[in-house]
């Protein structure tokens, strides 16, 4: 009996290899695949940076960016299953991180007519800048999104010795029966949302990285009246197996 449970355990454990194999291989030519349109995605974006016409340039610009934010959206999820091996845990500055994501969405904001109101009042934080950029991303690219009025607000604040980032809108809000769902793989939530070509996949994604980088994610949202997305970081010694 112990000789077939060591069998069985082998066979099990070479077939668990096998497949790690076989997924590592597939994110491999994905990423490969990525990086390669990257170079046509970047010289079209150039071409529409030289168009007159400022209609035709904001609706090519918008198509540029959904592709784009696609195309991330992939090369994060093939990237997720390896994440516990890619963390750098480190002093980021949020400060940079917003106006960096604020600036790649410049022309999309110029188009809507959308400002940002900015109070950061805790600008550093411990976590991997590279996921914690991807989260923020996809946060901010749906306030644009969704937006209907106002300013976009950003805040950064001290709540009970823990930092944490709002993101607010006053857009179309989120019905009270969908919020336990907006972080279900592929859930899109009303027929409004859809009509703004949502994929369902980025809050998915946020919401994973978030749990692997012990950010708590929560959202507050009333139909007609806005969303506010609030990150909670955790406290320093969370990471002291990870810390770099």
């Amino acid at each position: 009996m112990e000789d077939s449970f060591t069998q069985q355990t082998a066979i099990l454990m070479k077939e668990r290899n096998q497949n790690l194999e076989q997924l590592e291989r597939e994110k491999d030519e994905l990423l490969s695949w990525i990086h390669e349109v990257k170079t046509p995605l970047t010289a079209l974006r150039l071409l529409i940076d030289s168009i007159d016409n400022h209609e035709i340039k904001a609706s090519l610009t918008f198509e540029w960016l959904r592709i784009h934010h696609l195309l991330d959206q992939q090369l994060h999820q093939k990237r997720f299953p390896f994440i516990q091996n890619d963390l750098y845990i480190e002093s980021i500055d949020l400060e940079n991180i917003l106006f960096d994501e604020i600036k790649a969405l410049q022309s999309w904001c110029i188009q809507k007519g959308i400002g940002f109101d900015i109070e950061l009042q805790k600008t550093t934080v411990l976590t991997d800048g590279k996921w914690l950029s991807f989260v923020v991303r996809q946060l901010i690219s749906n306030a644009v999104k969704y937006r209907s009025k106002g300013d976009i607000i950003l805040k950064s604040y001290d709540h009970h010795g823990y930092t944490c980032l709002k993101i607010a809108d006053s857009g179309i809000g989120i019905a009270i029966q969908d919020l336990p769902r907006i972080f279900d793989k592929g859930f899109t939530s009303t027929a409004k949302h859809q009509n703004n070509h949502a994929t369902g996949m980025g809050l998915y994604l946020s919401k994973k990285i978030a749990d692997a980088l012990k950010i708590i994610i929560e959202v507050d949202s009333k139909v007609d009246e806005g969303t506010t997305v609030t990150l909670t970081f955790p406290k320093n010694n969370a990471f002291d197996q990870l810390h770099h």
